[in-house]
């Protein structure tokens, strides 16, 4: 057996294995969605392949909706290449349920996949131009958006875009404002882009990184001042705020296995030289959650049917903050920075660790006293879903090394936000915040690249790492030294952290935490047990 159009003919090979498969002519999606294409994502990883492609297939399933989904990479091209070319652009979906059991799902709704270098930008093009499109979606990660450095200044790959137009756009944010110019050029038809990434105000982020590109280029004469009106008016190009939540873990080896056993012969896993972690397969836990903002000014596929939550964007923005602030991925960091230091390698095994789970309930309740309850999920029913069921979820091969990946973009939102929240509370104060402290320090400590039983480790990718390690160059585990000379400029940072952490009363607390676990082996244990144990 394999994975492609040719094969997936042969339905009883694949149904006696137990697959699910799509239940619709593929050929007559593919043709419908190519001539008027409806719904592009950008972004063509792991969580777009076991969600949203897999909603849209259920819509198709079902005979709700005729056309697919077509997909575009704009940073890692091998991803096109090994996991949707290589298979006529299905994949297998594989869900990992807490009980022990799985299923795989062939997903077929992905019907065109795209580079956004100059063998797919004019395809691109072409469809930005099409009237019938009306989602253009991302999940590109926390950084995708980030128009400035940690020092504040503009990136110099956004300045060059900014002054070279939109015909010479090299950056993801400069291409896709590029894009929409083209579109305005070509009728200006409305549409909405829709960032799915787990930033706080991802669509308020989206729009100043458009509208960034649009402003320099019509005050360099690119384009016209109808353009920068195009961008800035909601009935035309709207940008949602969304909330998205499901797990989804690099792909697994003994999953591979799994279908391999099956007769799949080519369901290798692949990581690409840019260290992504790629398979014709996806794993992932079953839990899910899409919540977004109705404002679609050209309309929108049926998406609720598949479980999606439109709503208002106070609604969408409490549910965000809820997830994202307090209830998942706070917790999510905290785990990956302690976990890489106490040498785990999957968060299910980090929640083994009875301090670590004392420290994650720690850091919830400290989160949800300013977190607003949006009515259309409860805090503490999600964060006890994700405290007791899916993190421990032992059949979820999920990584802290994974998670840690570009915790410097995370580190702002994940838990700046809330530290904002207290200074602004009238009923709280950051005087009694221990755990988010504690995991700021514990981050400072992982950067320097030596486990906690003193061996020493390769921290995971980050776009400031080489800047974080020169500021802390120097800081060595089981030295005494005066650290804070080192740390004050990074907790004086607003922008690595979300606030200036001296200005929050919370600088000298971190500072000390992060002292306290710079000792010898076993110093970071020692400080989660002298502050949440003997110390409460």
């Amino acid at each position: 057996m394999l994975l492609n159009d040719n094969e997936l003919k042969n339905r009883d090979q694949w149904e006696q294995k137990r697959f699910f498969l799509p239940r619709f002519d593929r050929a007559a999606v593919r043709e419908r969605t190519r001539k008027d294409p409806v719904w592009l994502h950008i972004g063509a990883g792991n969580i777009f392949r076991s969600f949203l492609a897999n909603i849209q297939q259920r819509l198709l399933n079902e005979s709700f909706y005729n056309k697919g989904i077509v997909v575009a990479e704009g940073y890692d091209y091998e991803i096109i290449d090994a996991a949707y070319t290589a298979h006529d652009d299905l994949s297998v979906l594989v869900t990992l349920k807490s009980d022990g059991r799985i299923e795989k799902t062939v997903i077929a709704s992905v019907v065109e996949s795209l580079k956004t270098d100059a063998s797919g930008f004019p395809r691109m093009k072409e469809i930005f131009a099409a009237g019938s499109l009306q989602i253009v979606s991302m999940t590109i990660t926390e950084k995708g958006y980030n128009l400035s450095g940690a020092d504040g200044s503009l990136l110099p790959d956004i300045v060059a875009d900014t002054t070279a137009g939109p015909d010479n756009a090299k950056s993801f944010m400069g291409k896709l404002a590029a894009l929409c110019y083209h579109r305005y050029l070509n009728g200006a038809a409305p549409l909405a882009l829709v960032s799915m990434d787990n930033c706080s105000q991802n669509g308020t982020r989206l729009y100043e990184a458009v509208r960034h590109f649009a402003n320099g280029w019509v005050q360099n004469g690119f384009a016209d001042s109808g353009f920068l009106e195009y961008v800035d008016d909601p009935d035309r190009l709207s940008f949602p705020w969304s909330m998205i939540d499901k797990i989804t873990p690099r792909p697994n080896d003994d999953v591979a296995r799994i279908l391999k056993e099956d007769g799949i012969d080519n369901a290798d896993n692949i990581v690409t030289t840019k260290t992504t972690y790629i398979a014709p397969f996806v794993n992932a836990e079953e839990t899910e959650y899409l919540v977004i903002e109705d404002a679609f000014p050209n309309g929108r596929p049926p998406l609720e049917k598949a479980g999606v939550i439109f709503t208002d964007r106070k609604t969408v923005e409490k549910t965000e903050k809820m997830k994202v602030c307090t209830c998942l991925n706070p917790l999510h960091t905290a785990l990956a920075v302690f976990g890489c230091l106490f040498s785990y390698t999957r968060i299910s095994e980090a929640m083994e660790d009875a301090l670590l789970v004392k420290l994650v309930r720690r850091i919830a309740g400290e989160g949800l006293p300013v977190v607003v309850d949006p009515g259309i999920l409860s805090p503490d029913e999600f964060v006890d879903t994700v405290i007791t069921k899916r993190l421990p979820n032992p059949y979820i091969p999920d990584t802290p090394q994974r998670i840690a990946t570009d915790t410097s973009a995370k580190i702002p939102v994940r838990f700046g936000e809330t530290i904002k929240a207290y200074i602004e509370s009238d009923t709280v104060n950051t005087e009694s915040l221990v755990a988010i402290p504690l995991v700021l320090a514990g981050w400072l400590r992982y950067l320097l690249g030596v486990s906690d039983s003193g061996n020493e480790f390769e921290p995971s990718p980050d776009p400031l790492l080489p800047e974080l390690l020169a500021q802390l160059a120097g800081i060595i585990p089981g030295r005494e030294e005066d650290y804070r000379c080192k740390l004050t400029p990074l907790l004086s940072n607003s922008t690595l952290f979300g606030v200036d952490l001296y200005k929050a009363g919370l600088a000298e607390r971190v500072a000390e935490y992060f002292t306290m676990m710079t000792g010898n082996p076993g110093a970071v244990r020692r400080t989660l047990e002298k502050i949440l144990i003997k110390e409460t």
